[in-house]
């Protein structure tokens, strides 16, 4: 237990911060005044003044703020507010942005620290009829060896490298009696229950463990590849929830912290692995335009600029925002009690 709320708090501490980071970054460069970053939340048990800014340490050993001088009041000295357009947005969406570049980083690092693979043979047992994979020409003892020409090591690849690709033409390479073949097909977005995309139930055998740890020049360009597929398994994961084909899964600081928890049990590399996708949740779920979230922010701008440069009034963008901020609070409480509810009744988020 303390494991758990120690490492989740410490990874949600770092991708809210980055995120703030991201905001203090791109005000300092756009001579926008940040009167105090702070790590941490208050009440503030040490500060330092470097030029215009404070710097703190909170009591509060979460997360982290910034405090920007006029984000809505363009009469606040050198605000926010008073910038152009281009400037507030940038300097709304730097912590969106950060949060997109950290997990780079962090998923890097997972391919370099020493991580376990586990490699097998991913062999088909059975073959739903009238599924892309019977259509294909798959058959019960086929061994798949690789997707797009990218090489299987078991049957997490094969689920993930179909995920990404559903609704597109895939090629899966495949030994039978030795010999390789190519067959073509195409994932569905809703299969028949029990089937899965292309209609397949594999089976990896003949497994062995291998421990391994990538260069720093090899795992930064894989770093940024994951990234994109990450992205893109995201993007697919809402589109099946918006169908129906995914199950709808939420979770608040104390869901996080509990699967964080359990998932650094694994080691170091799937906690590195985790907070990158947490990092992309956090930006895509600011990136809504929402009040309150930066989304609903920029959107307030973008607002500004169709209508030719006339302003929501501040009074009026403030309390749209405080509206939105309750009605997250509302949200995040009835999540945190689930999340507490299903961790009394010894429940897991992982499968």
């Amino acid at each position: 237990m303390l494991l758990t709320i120690v490492v989740g708090l410490l990874v949600l501490s770092v991708l809210i911060i980055a995120h703030e980071l991201g905001h203090f970054l791109f005000a300092k460069a756009t001579g926008v005044w940040v009167e105090e970053f702070g790590i941490g939340f208050p009440p503030r048990v040490f500060g330092i003044r470097r030029g215009e800014t404070v710097y703190s340490l909170n009591a509060i050993p979460f997360g982290g703020f910034n405090k920007i001088s006029g984000e809505v009041d363009p009469s606040a000295p050198r605000s926010l507010a008073s910038k152009s357009a281009m400037v507030r947005i940038i300097v709304i969406g730097g912590g969106i942005l950060m949060n997109l570049l950290l997990p780079v980083v962090l998923l890097s690092l997972a391919f370099m620290v020493p991580h376990d693979i586990v490699r097998g043979d991913i062999i088909v047992q059975q073959v739903a009829p009238g599924s892309p994979a019977e259509r294909a020409g798959i058959q019960p003892g086929d061994v798949l060896t690789a997707v797009n020409g990218k090489a299987l090591n078991n049957g997490n690849d094969l689920s993930r490298f179909v995920q990404q690709h559903l609704g597109e033409k895939i090629t899966i390479t495949l030994k039978r009696s030795s010999v390789a073949r190519e067959v073509s097909m195409v994932p569905r977005w809703r299969p028949p229950e029990g089937q899965g995309p292309i209609g397949t139930l594999s089976r990896t055998e003949n497994t062995n463990v291998i421990r391994q740890s990538l260069p720093f020049w090899h795992a930064v360009p894989i770093g940024v590849t994951s990234l994109w597929e990450t992205l893109v398994l995201y993007k697919n994961g809402i589109i099946g929830m918006i169908v129906g084909t995914t199950p709808v899964v939420m979770m608040g600081p104390v869901g996080i912290v509990q699967v964080t928890g359990e998932v650094a049990q694994s080691g170091a590399g799937p906690v590195l692995e985790l907070a990158a996708f947490i990092s992309i949740a956090i930006a895509i779920t600011q990136l809504l335009p929402f009040p309150a979230l930066d989304g609903g922010r920029i959107l307030f701008i973008l607002l500004e600029v169709v209508r030719g440069g006339k302003r929501v009034s501040p009074k009026l963008e403030g309390k749209i925002h405080a509206i939105g901020f309750a009605i997250l609070f509302a949200l995040m409480l009835a999540i945190t009690f689930q999340d507490i509810l299903r961790i009394i009744m010894g429940e897991s988020l992982i499968p």
